[in-house]
């Protein structure tokens, strides 16, 4: 991974762990340079993309659709529902395969926890992987849209005070975020269930409870309940979490002025966000969906770099 003249060179993009902060910054800066029409772009050959989904996706999906086709890409569609993974074709395979077409990068989402490893590992495929999420580990796109979203708003991230609320063990979109934030400078709060909470988060942040925490943050981040990802058992009704762990009405009026409220959606309406107060006025919800369009630009333009 290189960074030259601010622009950023990737072979893959798996985890926000290996991203130097200057490649992180690198990225930011150039989703916002495609945001604002000032990123100077042009493909030197024919690529192609796939975009391989093996869990449910609207936003991480098709924003990468958009974005390989803003940069003239030509995706390839994969249904994994009608591909041969239903004649029982592993990941590895399937992957191998898009690498013999001549895909130029698959970007993969997957229930299995670093399902990439073996892929960026093998000697045979040539494609680049971008980690569009796996289980519960990392969601480096999200987390860069985030961080743009944040960057946009306060244009650093030295002692911003970052609260991250809700399913946090079960969320890769914490981890990711928890990593790069407190490399980048900033103070981290954790709140939610005790039960949805693991202190290996501790070198990071530290556990509070919400109220105590929230007229004191700038960014108020909530996570989505991952019914997906427990067993049925929780112990509250979808009201009690939103009294004990959401954003209602009252904790809205308690944040700062400059505070900005976020969450990677979907939501939950009056389950982590109270359903009016998704599109208020601090909520940046809408803005981190429209980053992720340009950001992911600005990845991909990385992966291309990298292949030049």
């Amino acid at each position: 991974m290189v960074v030259t003249n601010g622009m950023v060179s990737l072979k893959h993009l798996v985890t926000m762990e290996t991203l130097s902060n200057e490649e992180v910054l690198g990225l930011i800066k150039r989703g916002i340079a495609f945001k604002q029409g000032q990123a100077n772009f042009h493909l030197v050959r024919q690529y192609f993309a796939a975009n391989l989904f093996f869990e449910s996706s609207t936003r991480t999906h098709k924003s990468f659709e958009v974005a390989e086709k803003k940069l003239g890409l030509d995706v390839i569609d994969f249904d994994a529902k009608t591909s041969s993974v239903n004649k029982g074709e592993t990941l590895y395979d399937t992957i191998l395969t898009m690498s013999a077409l001549g895909v130029d990068i698959c970007v993969v989402r997957h229930s299995k926890d670093d399902y990439y490893k073996e892929l960026i590992d093998s000697r045979t495929i040539q494609t680049s992987i971008v980690n569009g999420g796996d289980g519960s580990g990392q969601h480096p796109s999200q987390c860069l849209l985030d961080l743009m979203t944040i960057y946009q708003e306060f244009g650093s991230f030295e002692n911003l005070k970052v609260a991250i609320a809700g399913d946090i063990t079960h969320s890769r979109v914490a981890k990711s975020n928890m990593q790069i934030l407190k490399r980048l400078g900033a103070q981290l709060y954790f709140c939610g269930p005790q039960e949805w909470y693991s202190h290996e988060f501790d070198v990071y942040g530290q556990y509070v409870d919400l109220d105590d925490i929230v007229d004191q943050v700038d960014v108020m981040m909530f996570l989505r309940v991952q019914h997906e990802r427990h067993d049925g058992k929780e112990s509250f009704s979808k009201e009690s979490y939103h009294e004990l762990y959401g954003l209602t009405q009252e904790r809205y009026q308690r944040l700062k002025d400059t505070a900005i409220i976020m969450h990677p959606a979907p939501v939950n309406r009056d389950v982590e966000i109270k359903d009016e107060l998704v599109e208020a006025p601090k909520s940046r919800i809408v803005a981190q969906m429209q980053n992720g369009v340009y950001v992911r630009m600005a990845i991909i333009e990385a992966i291309l770099n990298g292949k030049v």
